[in-house]
């Protein structure tokens, strides 16, 4: 598993070595790290950077294939830790993830009881919410809202689960590719996966993710490069331009109104002010935006979201607002709007303003320029579309 480049790997170790089957399913004993720390050893002898060890996949909970006990997996952590700290100077000790698996509530618990203070830094889950790739309603399913919405409930408990039993962790999403078992043959490739995968990340981001990890970079039709050609496929795109606008600062955004709008704001990454993502589920209905940060203006004075209709958008961060700056009709707003070649949501190329994203003559990543538009006009979003738009100039408390 690879995170953002090729200097930050994080390595999953075999976690069933030395077990027995007690039953179908289900592995006992104790685990036998010989093999595990042999590994670790060399890639230290090599100088080799590794970010973090993961330990195991896919075992907790009821498990897929097979399962192991949290207490079990727990003490195996520790003497996971143990290793680490015997092979690693303290300034460049790597972290301890667990359990790469989907997401179970008191096994996870159990997990951080018995393991203990600063062990799993990380706690790794894995997310398919979109069910099997041959199954026919995978993108009927990207294009419900409510949905969408209902990984929202995992990212949650998650979330409490770790404040309540091992605050010194952190959640991390280590897979996550939509639609399972290599994913969809004629979605996971196309234009219409971005709206699963952006509305995810922006989820993720709202209860304090750390890392997501996408299932994968090459193989499988929710690669983010096509297997055969190594072109990037349309998520490609959409993940390039969520690393390079949307900041670490998650701002909360309250507005009432369709469902099928999604938004999402963050502190601007690269200059400063913030960032909105605007999502829009609908295949025929349009949405006018308007951001507005009058420190003044109430929520109740707001109109809601209205079909092709201009509505007030309020940017709070918990009970206070964010935004303090008046705009004096001079400043300029970056717009990035993707949508479909020819208005085919199963494109296998999207547009940027209007322009195919394809590799250059000499294979790179092509030039993705916003458009610059009034900061103080509102935001139209098109049906099915993507919008990525970026305030420089929103001064923001929070960023």
């Amino acid at each position: 598993m690879i995170c953002s480049s090729i200097q930050v790997i994080t390595f999953g170790l075999n976690a069933l070595r030395g077990r027995k089957q007690i039953r179908k399913g289900v592995w006992g004993g104790a685990w036998n790290s010989s093999n595990a720390q042999e590994f670790m050893e060399y890639t230290v002898s090599m100088n080799y950077p590794i970010d973090s060890w993961e330990f195991g996949n896919e075992l907790s909970g009821s498990g897929i294939g097979a399962s192991v006990g949290a207490e079990q997996c727990g003490k195996d952590l520790v003497e996971l830790q143990k290793i680490v700290d015997q092979l690693y100077e303290n300034s460049s000790k790597p972290l301890v993830l667990a359990p790469g698996g989907f997401y179970d509530k008191q096994w996870f618990a159990k997990l951080l009881d018995v393991s203990g203070p600063n062990v799993v830094r990380g706690m790794t889950h894995h997310i398919y919410n979109l069910g099997a790739g041959n199954d026919p309603h995978v993108a009927n399913r990207i294009l419900d809202p409510q949905h969408l919405s209902r990984v929202s409930d995992t990212f949650r408990d998650l979330q409490l689960t770790i404040q309540r039993h091992g605050p010194w962790s952190a959640p991390w999403v280590g897979e996550a590719g939509g639609a399972y078992n290599s994913g969809s043959r004629t979605v996971s490739n196309t234009f219409l996966d971005s709206f699963w995968y952006l509305d995810q990340l922006g989820q993720s981001a709202k209860y304090d993710t750390k890392v997501y990890c996408r299932q994968t970079l090459i193989g499988g039709n929710y690669g983010l490069l096509d297997t055969d050609t190594y072109v990037p496929n349309p998520d490609y795109y959409s993940a390039l331009l969520w690393h390079r606008l949307m900041g670490n600062g998650v701002l909360s955004i309250d507005f009432g109104g369709t469902s099928y709008l999604r938004a999402y704001a963050h502190c601007g990454k690269q200059k400063g002010g913030i960032a909105l993502l605007l999502i829009n589920l609908s295949q025929n209905m349009g949405s006018m935006v308007t951001v507005r940060n009058d420190l003044n203006v109430g929520l109740a004075q707001g109109q809601g979201i209205t079909r092709d209709s201009s509505f007030v958008h309020g940017l709070k961060r918990t009970v206070s607002w964010v935004g303090s700056k008046a705009s004096d009709g001079l400043e300029k707003r970056e717009e990035y709007h993707l949508t479909a070649q020819d208005g085919n949501r199963f494109a296998r190329t999207m547009l940027l303003n209007g322009v195919p994203l394809e590799l250059t003559e000499d294979g790179d990543i092509p030039p993705m320029y916003p458009v610059q538009v009034s900061a103080s006009s509102p935001i139209y979003v098109a049906p099915l579309s993507i919008a990525f738009v970026v305030f420089p100039d929103f001064e923001a408390d929070a960023c």
